[in-house]
């Protein structure tokens, strides 16, 4: 094992307990310590531009944003916008595909596309021209991301409505069902793409755009076709797997010329051997992918790349086939890329790398920078040149300002759950973002505006939903109290935060509770804790308006030995950690998020011997692939026993009875492909089997993590006695829901009352 795989195997290794070194947490916190952050605002050159500070707007796909002819539409121009007017440096779009007509994935039948486009000449060009024009008058740069496209990552459904297979470098096995093939494109085919990637450059300058931006990174087709491990060519000119990438590269040079940008996203490398170890030889989907690029031959060809023309980098690790690396969620360290930007700067300054135009290359890090602190402190450390931020804009667009004028307390903190950004591609919808209501909808909700009749307002609840329509309606005007039965705000964030990998839930209560305190100072917003609010006493108050959004309460099972002492709910576990004490063998019953998190927190923090029974085939399931990814591979590597399609049927002292599905029964601990949504059908799946087998598992604490029903009884109470002349339910009070679903709730109403 060389230098760099004992770097790659460790930094991977370490995902699973990273959170135990405090030193690491520290850097997760939402401080300020290092302000002012010279390093972080200063300028820097790109070929002939130059950048107004170090942050740069990571690529998010811009899904569902543009007109069914790829136009750009109003909605992806004020997105853009406002993260510009929030001072960020560098923007970079979503994928726009150059492969259309060649991989059937791009584009839907009839033709119809769901990302932008900019291969339709004129039709297009004015949406193009609108951001750049936009942005730029907030003094920022704009890249167009191009992609050769999707490839085996892309969705197999072009099989069913379009009688094509996805496409790929190899023969390789579909991503999301491997048993459909992906065919070669030819080298023909390849050449046509290179040549659209031209013209798509070339068109990006004549639309004012700043630069482009090749995406090869994650496993996508650019990748597949400049990494061993999915190009597998015997002949042609496309089987050295290096000469994909550097044609293309100069084709776009030849076309935009000298002076103009040329950015590549890339993986330093796929690290599947790393993550999976022997299952590469035994799963039957990764086994072909073994012969992935090494770290050195990914720098070989980083140099060769730069000979080509380009003029910076971003780099990661990581494809679909471990998807939590290339999409760190809410359980990964801060900074988790920093050791892989430092491998690569290392090796630009000491192999005297220089652009075409005689510069030092860029590199940009990226994962988990959204830390004011520790962005400025890599840069600092010489581990980067230039800071990716992504899923932090999308949470907060005023990031940048806010860093800037050191009001770091006031950054809106991504809670990476990944719910309102990339599972919103999975849902089909657009980029949206949990905690920012705006988010994705900027050309929808404006700026809130005062209110016209100014209303005494009760909202009974302080979770999100509530917090959140109590803030927003204090801001327009009306005479707000909230009330909470707690001594502190946040709901069932409090018991959320305190498993040390949920430290951004942490962040965001804590900014929570700052934004409340700057409502009572500033709006007149009135708190009222430690106060149980029933329908007789706000109908007492003489409210105009009373909003319930008194959470969710946990279900009751009717199980023989439910109510032994030893069984507990996961939300009393997480409020009283020492019922922990003296116990050995635990049973979690519930393999949701909450379930398999609560495992999570007792294996690597508690030590204990933990077993989780789901009923369902999947654990996790709808919840973000990155997110689930990362749990499931972890609670595996640490011994965590996952037995799905299994039921309780009795709990005893120290033991409970279960029964689990014999036949066809999914592996729990599969993680290397997704679990497709409910309305696409996978054929080649088998239908489990009706036959069951009991046993015993010994359990001497017995946690039960089965989900939530609404506590809609101050609601019902309300409307009964007509406490006030209207009255809402929202939050989990409504339906138990996603922070996501309950911010946008509590938004959506505060601003139109």
């Amino acid at each position: 094992m060389n230098k760099y795989q004992e770097i790659l195997q460790g930094l991977i290794d370490q995902l699973g307990d990273w959170f135990l070194d405090e030193e690491k947490l520290r850097w997760g916190r939402m401080t300020k310590e290092l302000y002012p952050y010279e390093k972080l605002f200063s300028p820097i050159r790109v070929n002939s531009i130059t950048i107004k500070n170090r942050i740069v707007m990571g690529p998010m796909g811009n899904i569902s944003m543009a007109e069914e002819m790829g136009r750009p539409s109003n909605k992806m121009i004020k997105y853009f916008a406002e993260r510009a007017k929030g001072g960020v440096g560098l923007i970079t779009t979503g994928l726009v595909p150059v492969s259309h007509y060649i991989d059937p994935t791009v584009t839907e039948k009839g033709d119809r596309s769901y990302f932008p486009r900019i291969d339709k000449s004129r039709t297009v060009f004015a949406g193009w021209r609108d951001i750049a024009e936009s942005v730029h008058a907030y003094g920022a740069k704009i890249f167009i991301q191009l992609t050769p496209g999707l490839g085996r990552v892309g969705s197999p459904e072009c099989l069913i409505k379009k009688f094509k297979l996805p496409v790929s470098a190899s023969w390789n096995p579909n991503f999301y069902i491997p048993s459909i093939p992906c065919r070669p494109l030819t080298d023909r085919q390849l050449r046509r793409i290179i040549k659209n990637a031209g013209q798509a450059a070339a068109d990006a300058k004549a639309a004012l755009m700043d630069g482009v931006y090749l995406h090869g990174h994650e496993g996508y087709l650019l990748e597949q076709l400049t990494n061993p491990a999915f190009n597998r060519r015997k002949w042609g000119k496309f089987s050295n797997w290096q000469a994909f990438g550097t044609e293309l590269v100069r084709e776009i040079r030849r076309r935009v010329g000298p002076d103009y940008p040329i950015m590549y996203r890339i993986d330093l490398s796929l690290a599947l051997n790393e993550t999976y170890k022997e299952k590469m030889d035994s799963v039957k989907s990764l086994r072909l992918f073994k012969s992935e690029r090494t770290v050195e031959q990914t720098l070989e060809y980083m140099k060769n790349l730069v000979k080509a023309g380009v003029d910076m980098f971003d780099v990661d690790l990581g494809c679909y086939d471990n998807w939590w690396l290339p999409h760190p969620p809410n359980s990964m360290p801060p900074g988790c890329f920093l050791a892989v930007s430092k491998i690569v700067k290392d090796y630009f300054e000491k192999s005297n790398i220089k652009s075409n135009k005689g510069l030092e290359v860029p590199v940009v890090a990226v994962g988990k920078l959204g830390y004011p602190d520790l962005a400025e402190k890599a840069l600092r450390e010489n581990m980067c040149d230039m800071i990716m931020l992504a899923r932090p804009l999308l949470a907060d667009p005023e990031w940048c300002n806010k860093a800037y004028a050191g009001r770091v307390e006031d950054i809106t903190p991504c809670i990476g759950d990944q719910e309102g950004c990339i599972n919103e591609f999975i849902e089909g919808g657009h980029p949206q973002c949990s905690v920012n209501p705006r988010t994705g909808n900027e050309d929808l909700y404006g700026e809130e505006t005062p209110a016209i009749e100014k209303k005494r307002i009760a909202v009974v609840g302080a979770g999100p939903a509530g917090i959140m329509c109590a803030i927003t309606l204090s801001k327009r005007g009306h005479n707000v109290t909230l009330y909470d039965k707690n001594s502190r705000i946040g709901g069932m964030l409090l018991p959320g935060s305190i498993p040390k990998i949920k430290y951004e839930i942490a962040n965001y209560l804590n900014h929570l509770e700052h934004q409340v305190r700057k409502a009572q100072n500033t709006y007149g917003l009135k708190l009222e804790l430690n106060k149980e609010a029933s329908a007789d006493l706000l109908k007492g108050m003489g409210y105009d308006i009373i909003i319930c959004t008194t959470g969710a309460k946990e279900k009751k099972l009717n199980i023989e030995g439910i109510d032994l002492p030893h069984v507990v709910t996961s939300i009393n576990l997480l409020q009283n950690p020492e019922l922990t004490e003296g116990k050995e063998n635990v049973l979690v019953v519930g393999g949701g998020a909450v379930g398999c998190e609560i495992a999570y927190w007792l294996a690597y923090e508690k030590n204990k011997k933990v077993t989780v029974i789901e009923m369902l085939p999947h654990f996790m399931k709808g919840v973000c692939t990155a997110n689930r990814g990362h749990i499931i591979h972890y609670l595996e590597r640490k011994g965590v026993k996952l037995l799905n399609c299994t039921r309780l049927k009795s709990i005893k002292e120290d033991k409970v009875l279960v029964a689990r599905k014999l036949n066809n029964v999914p592996d729990p601990y599969a993680v290397w492909q997704p679990i497709l949504p409910e309305n696409i059908e996978n054929p080649f799946e088998k239908k489990i089997g009706a036959e069951e087998q009991e046993f015993e598992i010994k359990a001497d604490l017995v946690i039960l993590a089965t989900g939530l029903v609404p506590d809609d009884s101050l609601y019902n109470e309300c409307i009964k006695e007509r406490a006030a002349q209207s009255v809402y339910n929202i939050g989990d009070a409504f339906s138990p829901a996603k922070v996501f679903e309950a911010v946008k709730a509590g938004y959506l109403l505060g601003r139109s009352l």
